[in-house]
């Protein structure tokens, strides 16, 4: 019996054109997978937009928020223990470690000022207070 597989030279070139470039996993040469990334809801009511993002296994003191006008990005470093003992093998190693980053921007400016972020049992709410817009001012022409 014969084993088909899958070939696309184009996979390959591409693999390993990035090889070595930042958030390409080495041992597979493809870019780190969609489970890898955090994955967040957003939602908005008049007054504020809420953000849930899921970051399992990251310590609060490795997030980031950083709001800049309608911008939020939110990163994290994800560390990884090693407690491999002396004759032990690894036989699968998935969990990934790295900087996680999510970048997005909303419809409306945030008000950095009284906007909130909190970390609970590896989800991080985030509530961002919209900034009042001034009323639109009609000049008169002379």
């Amino acid at each position: 019996m014969v084993n088909i597989t899958r070939f696309s030279p184009l996979e390959v070139a591409v693999e390993n054109l990035f090889r070595g470039v930042p958030g390409w996993l080495p041992e597979t040469g493809t870019r780190a997978p969609e489970s890898m990334k955090f994955r967040m809801d957003v939602t908005e009511n008049d007054r504020e937009y809420q953000v849930l993002a899921e970051m399992p296994g990251v310590r609060k003191e490795e997030i980031s928020v950083t709001i800049n006008g309608s911008e939020v990005t939110v990163s994290a470093e994800v560390k990884r223990e090693t407690d491999i003992k002396d004759g032990v093998t690894v036989l699968c190693a998935e969990r990934y470690y790295g900087k996680i980053e999510r970048a997005f921007t909303l419809g409306q400016e945030v008000d950095e000022a009284t906007a909130e972020a909190k970390y609970n049992d590896g989800v991080l709410e985030l509530k961002l207070p919209k900034k009042t817009v001034a009323a639109a001012k009609r000049l008169a022409v002379h």
